[in-house]
């Protein structure tokens, strides 16, 4: 039976067309998850992670990594957190103390300015329920733009679906990615 597993060279020439639009980690290697998505020409040609994260996102890096590590956090999804943390963490002006809470039930930890606990408060209400009660509703309405609160909401089910993916594909960190934190999260593992 075929299970899901990163997709090995020769591509075939559709597909190896499509793979060179994707981002290469630092070594110049195409990721782990791009090559699982290799196996459908269909997923791979949507190139939907990668539209969010380029430079015309209406938000800032900071708000998109602190929504991509909570939503993969969340998800017990070690892969996809280690290569968020280990590409923008910094560049997004993630503390270490910051990038381990973003990996805690807690959101209101004291290491967040206000908006970014109300932020990570609406992530987790998006991931648990796909809608937010009408205490966080105003807030997020509030403080971020249609096209902002289009985003947030476009990478919350987006790396809900990366996580499952690699999750499904039991990939490895990649080289010199961090591992998400296994003890003190409360979050409940997705598979035992």
């Amino acid at each position: 039976m075929p299970s899901l597993t990163p997709r090995p060279e020769p591509y075939p020439p559709e597909i190896a067309g499509m793979l060179e639009r994707y981002p290469r980690g630092p070594d110049g290697r195409l990721l782990s998850l791009f090559r699982v998505f290799a196996q459908s020409a269909r997923f791979l040609g949507g190139r939907g992670p990668a539209n969010l994260l380029d430079a015309a996102s209406p938000l800032s890096l900071r708000e998109r990594e602190l929504v991509i590590l909570r939503v993969t956090a969340r998800a017990r999804c070690s892969y996809e957190w280690g290569v968020h943390v280990a590409a923008f963490a910094q560049r997004a002006g993630l503390t270490a103390t910051q990038i381990t809470a973003t990996a805690q039930r807690d959101a209101s930890a004291d290491c967040w300015e206000p908006q970014e606990i109300l932020l990570l408060r609406c992530v987790d209400a998006l991931c648990d329920g796909a809608d937010l009660p009408a205490e966080l509703k105003a807030p997020f309405q509030d403080h971020w733009s249609l096209a902002q609160q289009l985003e947030i909401t476009a990478l919350c089910g987006t790396y809900q679906t990366i996580a499952m993916v690699a999750n499904l594909a039991a990939l490895a960190p990649e080289p010199g990615a961090p591992v998400l934190p296994d003890s003190g999260s409360g979050f409940e593992a997705v598979r035992g």
